[in-house]
C-alpha cells in the first residue's frame, strides 16, 4: 500500500554535498546476540524508531523518531541531507516495477525489462551508498500484490540483492511486502536468499505478524515498513460499500496495540518500525491515514508513538475524540461526536460535509479529493441538511488550540 510511484517516472539523482560526501558512509551490520537479532550503526545498538515521509523532521527528532523511510530513490538528495542535519537516519527505497494484472507492460520475464531495472538500481545505490543517513535499501514496495508473487520476480530480486551487496558492504538489504500470507515469504526463503532482512507492511494484522511469520520459516530479521489503522479494505462498510473509519482515538488505540504486538514484543527479531504515515494524504478520506492533518495538527495517533519513542508522557496531548455517530432519515440528519482534552483546553469544533470520494485508487494513488459541500462551526453535536440524493460523508474536527486536534466522520447516503 502507501505511496505509489509513477511508472514512467525518470531517474533523477543528482549526487550529494562535497561536504557530506566527505564524512563517508555509517556502517550498519546485523548482528546476533543471546537477545536475538539487532543493528549497529557506527558500532552503537540502533533500533528504528522511524515513520514514512519526508516532511517536517525537525518535530520527527524532537518526537523521539530516528529514521525515516522512502519509497523510491528519485530526487531523494534534499530528503538525504535533511534527514542527516536532523539526526535522522534513512531506509532508502528503490522502486521495483508492479507488473500489470493483466501482464501488459512490464514482465519480470522480460530480459529487457529486468535490465533496465537492474541498472536503474545500480545507479541508485552508486549514487548514494556513501551518504551518512543510508541505514538500509529497500528493494521494491509490495510488487508482489496482484498475483505477482512468482519464482521469476523473486529470482530477480536475488539478482538485485547480490549486486546491491557487491556495490555497498556497508548496508543492509531488504525487500517490502504486503503482510506476509499466500506463501510469498516463502518464495523468498527460496528464491532470493541474499535478502538481509524482510521489511513488512501490515495494517489490520501487525499484533499476529510474529506467530505468523514464525509458520513460514523465516529466521532472519524484519522491521515493519509500515503500520497504521486498519485500512478502508480492513473495517466495516455501510450497505453501500463505504468503508467506515475510526475516530482518531480508535486508530491511536490501533497503533498502540499493533506496536506492542508487533514490534516490542518480537524484541530480538524485529530490528524496528515505520509509523505510517508522518503527515497526512488523500486515500478513501483526507484523514483516514496520516500521524497529521491536512492542516498541520498534530493527532493521538502521533502522541502515542512519542510515548513509544521517548518513554515518557507527552507534555501535551491532542484531544480524545469519539466515533461519530448520526442519526435521522431522508435530508434531516444530526450528528454527535463525545470529546475531551486531557490538559483541560477549550475545544473548538468544526464540520464539514464533503461528497463521497467517487473511486477508491490503490494506495491512493490519483484519488481525487472529494469535493466540500459545506463547513460550519459548532459544538458537539449538530443539525443538518443534505443537499439531495446521493454520497457524502460527514466530517468533525476537534481543536484544543495548541495545533492538536482530534477528528471523526461518517458516510451517509441519501436514494
Amino acid at each position: 500500500m502507501l505511496v505509489m510511484l509513477s511508472a514512467l517516472a525518470a531517474m533523477a539523482i543528482s549526487g550529494f554535498s562535497p561536504a557530506l560526501a566527505a564524512q563517508g558512509p555509517i556502517k550498519v551490520e546485523i548482528v546476533k546476540t543471546d537477545e536475538g537479532w539487532g543493528l549497529l550503526r557506527g558500532g552503537e545498538p540502533f533500533t528504528i524508531a522511524g515513520a514514512g515521509g519526508d516532511r517536517r523532521l525537525k518535530l520527527l527528532k524532537e518526537s523521539g523518531g530516528n529514521a525515516i523511510r522512502t519509497w523510491g530513490a528519485e530526487n531523494i538528495d534534499q530528503i538525504l541531507s535533511d534527514a542527516h542535519d536532523n539526526g535522522l537516519g534513512v531506509m532508502v527505497g528503490i522502486w521495483l516495477m508492479h507488473r500489470a494484472p493483466d501482464g501488459g507492460g512490464f514482465s519480470y520475464s522480460n530480459p529487457a525489462d529486468l535490465a533496465a531495472q537492474k541498472e536503474r538500481v545500480r545507479q541508485a545505490v552508486l549514487a548514494y551508498k556513501d551518504h551518512p543517513a543510508v541505514i538500509m535499501w529497500g528493494l521494491g514496495n509490495e510488487m508482489e500484490v496482484n498475483g505477482n508473487d512468482t519464482p521469476e520476480l523473486w529470482r530477480h530480486v536475488e539478482d538485485l540483492a547480490q549486486m546491491v551487496k557487491r556495490l555497498d558492504p556497508n548496508h543492509p538489504v531488504a525487500t517490502v511486502t504486503a503482510d506476509i500470507g499466500g506463501g510469498k515469504v516463502e518464495n523468498i526463503i527460496k528464491y532470493a536468499p541474499s535478502i538481509d532482512i524482510l521489511g513488512i507492511n501490515s495494517y489490520g494484522g501487525l499484533r499476529s505478524i510474529p506467530e505468523r511469520l514464525k509458520a513460514t520459516g523465516w529466521t532472519k530479521p524484519y522491521v515493519v515498513t509500515e503500520f497504521g489503522p486498519p485500512g478502508p479494505w480492513e473495517v466495516p462498510s455501510t450497505e453501500w460499500g463505504a468503508p467506515v473509519e475510526g475516530s482518531s482515538s480508535q486508530k491511536a488505540e490501533h497503533y498502540k496495540a499493533s506496536f506492542e504486538g508487533g514490534v516490542k514484543a518480537a524484541k530480538g527479531w524485529c530490528v524496528g518500525s515505520f509509523a505510517f504515515l508522518w503527515g497526512n494524504k488523500q486515500e478513501a478520506t483526507p484523514t483516514w491515514f496520516g500521524m497529521m492533518l491536512p492542516t498541520g495538527e498534530k493527532t493521538e495517533m502521533l502522541d502515542v508513538m512519542k510515548r513509544f519513542w521517548t518513554g515518557k508522557e507527552p507534555a501535551q496531548r491532542a484531544p480524545l475524540t469519539s466515533p461519530l455517530t448520526v442519526s435521522g432519515e431522508g435530508l434531516k440528519r444530526s450528528a454527535k461526536v463525545t470529546a475531551s482534552d486531557p490538559d483541560g483546553d477549550p475545544l473548538a469544533y468544526t464540520w464539514v460535509l464533503k461528497e463521497e470520494v467517487k473511486e477508491m485508487k490503490y494506495a491512493g494513488e490519483g484519488e481525487q479529493a472529494p469535493g466540500v459541500l459545506w463547513t460550519r462551526p459548532g459544538g458537539a453535536t449538530l443539525d443538518f441538511d443534505l443537499p439531495g440524493p446521493g454520497q457524502f460523508r460527514i466530517y468533525v474536527t476537534v481543536r484544543d488550540g495548541t495545533g492538536r486536534a482530534g477528528t471523526a466522520n461518517f458516510p451517509i447516503r441519501v436514494k
